[in-house]
């Protein structure tokens, strides 16, 4: 057996035996608790670098903490900012999803584009997709591979760039999403263990991944039309009809009216929000804030505009296509986008709980404190300090394949840590959703791994889990250095990674914690006791 082969079966193997994300929290919060206990029994103790307030272990098995625990467990579900975050959104999201303008509308970008331009095209597609959730990878993956059939281009290579845009490319857009606003929603209560003032939009890495789109579309179109699709001929030949599918059926005059009266739609909220932002007196703009800081309110104002545009958007297509005959089409609509959102309501219960619980027993700042403390002694660069992050996440994610699991236990520790190095709590959130996204494609263990298999034997019955595997991995490899190199190199030049959002985190003044400052910049931290 290959060592490649080996490898894979290890990481298969290890990944079958850990238990769902919901019970991987359970004992995350048992650890976490028999933590509390050692530290509150050590004397663990800090002080707040920005605050100057002085952080103590605390047990959370003591009075207080199971008061908090038993009586105000529904308060603290509720207030776990990514829920209602993406609550939010997907009220929106499910009209426009279920209405088929997501769907109408990749179609007809795949379907209208030149052959010369269409595995960009794919790219593209497959990474603005993520609006539409789920539904990327059950309609982009497999329109592509019909589309790239019917110019005469082998099937399983448009299937290979719409799985490496949707899936390797997880975190690239060309505008903020649902998807944002879950990884960024737990970023901040992470942050503001450290700086309770500290607020992250929705917009935190809008132009980080917007960048991903123009680095990851390149590499897509080489890998696929000079590496991947030559291969492809010579290993997996085509079947002679291949899959039948309505996909590549042109648009009807109904579908294009849907999408006329949505793109009018789409117009007018951009317009809307626009004159409600420059209009004397704006609750969009804080007149008094500092300058890089007074469009704040418009950047926390995007999930509405989301939210809403997706559902004025999703019911004007409706209304043009056919899809929406009453009002009460909408409400179904909506209750069936919440219904499918039932299992991230399950594990946000538990992973709310679990921040909180971490919140409570004061050892995410004494572990950041601390770990920052150390790194610093290193005297790492900033840059090299978030390709760790990057690989990190890399790692956790050929086991765990939920983005926002991870995160909500990698969040308490990593992102405070990080801004008591001088970075930003949205920098090391986008050196996270890197390393997330571009081995998704590179593990079978990704949920969607089998459904993709079964796409691609619609056209080859005797591709397997090893061929998909080898189609891969280029994609994967090229994805990683692709992706360090991005994250590096951002950090260097200081590029800005949304409206108002830098590299680099900076404290509020000593002065206002009336505490000496460190070598940190901020007040002295006493050592934890061991």
């Amino acid at each position: 057996m290959a060592l490649g082969s080996r490898v894979l079966n290890a990481v298969e193997n290890v990944g079958n035996k850990l238990p769902d994300p919901v019970f991987l929290f359970l004992w995350f919060i048992l650890a976490l608790i028999v933590l509390s206990m050692v530290g509150a029994g050590l004397g663990w103790a800090t002080v707040n670098p920005v605050t100057g307030d002085a952080l103590q272990a605390q047990s959370l098995l003591s009075t207080e903490n199971l008061s908090r625990l038993f009586i105000d467990m529904p308060k603290t579900l509720a207030a776990f900012p990514p829920l209602g975050i993406v609550l939010t959104v997907v009220y929106g999201a499910a009209v426009a999803e279920r209405a088929g303008l997501f769907t109408t509308a990749f179609r007809g970008m795949l379907l209208n584009a030149p052959r010369f331009i269409l595995t960009p095209a794919v790219a593209v597609t497959g990474m603005v997709s993520h609006h539409a959730s789920d539904a990327s990878y059950v309609v982009v993956i497999p329109l592509a591979a019909v589309i790239f059939a019917a110019v005469g281009r082998h099937p399983l290579a448009g299937l290979a760039a719409g799985f490496a845009a949707v899936s390797g490319g997880f975190a690239g857009n060309l505008f903020p999403g649902a998807s944002d606003a879950l990884i960024l929603g737990i970023t901040e209560p992470a942050a503001q263990l450290i700086d309770p003032a500290y607020n992250v939009t929705i917009a935190g890495n809008w132009f980080f991944s917007i960048g991903m789109v123009i680095v990851f579309t390149p590499i897509i179109w080489f890998l696929t039309d000079v590496v991947i699709e030559p291969r492809l001929k010579t290993r997996s030949p085509i079947m002679p009809e291949g899959p039948t599918s309505d996909e590549k059926v042109p648009l009807t005059a109904a579908e294009k009216r849907g999408l006329a009266f949505a793109g009018l739609t789409l117009l007018a909220m951009v317009a809307l929000w626009a004159t409600i932002t420059f209009l004397p007196g704006s609750p969009f703009v804080d007149a008094e804030a500092e300058p890089n800081q007074r469009f704040n309110p418009l950047y926390q104002s995007l999930v509405a505009f989301f939210a809403i545009t997706f559902f004025l958007a999703g019911g004007a297509y409706g209304v043009g296509a056919g899809t929406v005959t009453s009002h009460r089409d909408l409400v179904v609509m909506m209750r069936d986008g919440i219904a499918q959102m039932a299992p991230y309501i399950v594990l946000a219960f538990f992973a709310a709980h679990f921040v909180a619980m971490f919140n409570w027993s004061g050892l995410g700042p004494i572990l950041a404190v601390s770990g920052a403390e150390y790194l610093k002694t290193l005297a790492l660069p900033a840059p090299l300090l978030l390709v760790a992050v990057v690989l990190v996440s890399c790692f956790f994610d050929l086991f765990i394949g939920s983005a926002s699991a991870k995160w909500s236990a990698l969040a308490p520790i990593v992102v405070p840590m990080f801004m008591l190095l001088g970075i930003s709590p949205e920098m090391t959130t986008a050196a996270y959703r890197m390393g997330d996204s571009v081995t998704n494609i590179a593990t079978p263990l990704m949920s969607y791994f089998p459904l993709i298999l079964t796409f691609a034997q619609r056209w080859d019955p005797k591709f397997g889990l090893g061929s998909l595997m080898s189609t891969m991995l280029p994609y994967a490899g090229v994805f990683l250095i692709a992706g360090l190199a991005m994250v590096g190199m951002w950090v260097a030049l200081d590029l800005p990674l949304g409206p108002g959002v830098g590299v680099h985190y900076e404290p509020p003044p000593p002065a206002a914690t009336g505490a000496p400052p460190t070598a940190l910049g901020s007040p002295a931290v006493a050592p934890i006791a061991r």
